[in-house]
């Protein structure tokens, strides 16, 4: 099929263009390398694809181009750009929040009004659950997210919704649960984790390491992202997550034994925006896009481990 994926050259969107090309797929990777965190690292992340004869990189922001002319064409749209990043979501940074998550998501949906893809993939997060109180979290559980990240991911999501609701665009978005492995962003946990370990440094620990997680593994996502290709119901939410949680401060000595080094701790303070457990009920996701997770978190955990150790060279 041929496919558009933004956001490509990031850490999930490189991962799933190599599947799709591997798979067969002709794709166009659009991404504007924003400064978030070093241009290096996205640019490693998309250069083996730039020599695949069926895939081709548009370097811009989807903000200034012909959105209309770009998905001519395109059967399957996966929207996986935005301005990613929890903790620096407030203050002055939430216009840019607004602007790559809110309103480029509006403009790609109205230019797909007239282009019509036989589907729309939004890659959405858990950030949209927030305080929730129901665990392991459904797809039907209230949403109180406490990030102006997790505001806008939920806003764009909610326009999805509405665009295939009132104009029967084929939307479908997954709810991604802290995605790790190879290729991980630095600002996440597991990398500046393994980074620091690596460098003889302590390890930032926001809060008191009680906080619990829903793990979920590149390729896990991947999957899902890719079934979601033909499966699932248009206008439908999904999680997919690792299907069960960890606590934090439990992972560290499979940290120890993965490294073979002993880990030292920085307690700092916790940051507003961070939620204290994710965990998510993925038997929607099974049922509909038939996901199964198959990756240990150990597993998972030893693979990061060495691409952190070739990229800085420990």
């Amino acid at each position: 099929m041929i496919c558009l994926v933004t956001g490509a050259a990031g850490f999930i969107g490189s991962h799933l263009c190599r599947r799709l090309l591997k798979d067969g797929h002709t794709v166009t990777g659009v991404d504007c390398f924003t400064d978030f965190y070093p241009r290096l690292m996205k640019e490693k992340n998309i250069e083996p694809l730039l020599k695949h004869a069926r895939f081709r990189l548009i370097a811009k922001d989807l903000d200034g181009l012909d959105l209309h002319e770009i998905l001519k064409g395109v059967e399957v749209l996966f929207h996986l750009a935005a301005q990613a990043g929890v903790r620096s979501s407030w203050g002055q940074n939430f216009t840019i929040y607004t602007r790559n998550n809110i309103q480029v998501t509006q403009k790609i949906l109205e230019a797909a009004r007239d282009t019509t893809p036989l589907r729309i993939v939004y890659a959405s997060t858990s950030s949209v659950y927030g305080l929730t109180p129901i665990l392991p979290m459904t797809e039907t559980a209230p949403l109180y997210p406490v990030s102006p990240y997790g505001v806008t991911k939920l806003a764009a999501e909610q326009l999805c919704f509405l665009y295939h609701k009132s104009f029967g665009l084929p939307t479908l978005s997954l709810r991604f649960f802290t995605v790790y492995g190879p290729g991980q962003r630095p600002d996440m946990a597991f990398h500046k984790f393994f980074q620091a370990i690596g460098e003889g440094r302590e390890i930032p620990i926001f809060g008191d390491g009680r906080q619990t997680r829903d793990f979920t593994y590149i390729d896990d996502i991947v999957e899902a992202t890719v079934a979601a290709m033909t499966l699932g119901r248009p206008g439908e939410t999904y999680n997919v997550g690792g299907g069960h949680r960890e606590t934090l401060s439990d992972l560290f000595p499979m940290m120890e034994e993965i490294t073979g080094k002993k880990i030292r701790i920085a307690w700092v303070e916790k940051q507003k925006g961070d939620m204290a457990d994710t965990f998510a009920d993925i038997h929607k996701a099974r049922r509909e896009l038939g996901y199964s997770p198959r990756t240990p978190l150990e597993q998972g955990l030893r693979a990061e481990w060495n691409w952190v150790r070739e990229i800085y060279h420990f």
